[in-house]
């Protein structure tokens, strides 16, 4: 699959593939028992340095050393190298290379986690619409925007619900938010 044709792709990132199918892999019984300690103590390393750099304040900056790995201009080398913060303990990792590893994750987390939390509650938006009944009469003819295409596949699948509309073949996300519009001002137009 190419992330770039992924509804979510910032979830679907190259760095964090192993903490997404690793453990998919050892319910189907694809993951040895050493792979599987491996995984478990680089993620138990991550978050335990995770916590403290949320934990350890830097005067200078006048901000926790997490805060500061979220600035674009800081890496996780350059908050390290702060009196204050330093490296983290990581003796649970086997070598030089899976610390790099969890520091990139550190790092590459703090830099994506605004643009993953916004995308987590356009998801749950898209969930709770997702159910959202459309009228049995709702004629679209009426939707000013929609293309003729998107009417036309609308009029013959008369869909009973957002998401079966979205799901529609050519139907694109604008076109849903052209329906999700053009059902709020009917129901403003029936309670004025």
């Amino acid at each position: 699959m190419f992330t770039s044709r992924a509804e979510y792709r910032l979830t679907l990132r190259e760095d964090n593939a192993d903490l997404r199918l690793t453990p998919k892999g050892r319910e189907l019984g694809l993951v040895d028992d050493r792979r599987w300690n491996t995984f478990n103590a680089k993620y138990a390393a991550a978050a335990k340095e995770q916590a403290r750099l949320d934990g350890t304040f830097v005067r200078s900056e006048n901000s926790t050393a997490a805060k500061l790995l979220k600035r674009p201009e800081f890496k996780y080398a350059d908050v390290a190298t702060l009196a204050e913060v330093g490296r983290g303990d990581m003796d649970e990792l086997a070598s030089d290379e899976q610390r790099e590893q969890v520091e990139l994750q550190l790092e590459v987390q703090a830099k994506y986690s605004g643009y993953i939390e916004r995308q987590e509650r356009e998801i749950e938006k898209q969930a709770k619409q997702e159910s959202l009944r459309l009228p049995q009469d709702i004629n679209y003819e009426d939707v000013s925007g929609l293309s003729n295409e998107a009417r036309q596949k609308l009029l013959a699948a008369r869909p009973a619900t957002l998401g079966q509309a979205s799901r529609l073949e050519g139907m694109t996300p604008s076109a849903v938010s052209l329906i999700l519009i053009h059902l709020k001002k009917r129901q403003l137009q029936k309670s004025a």
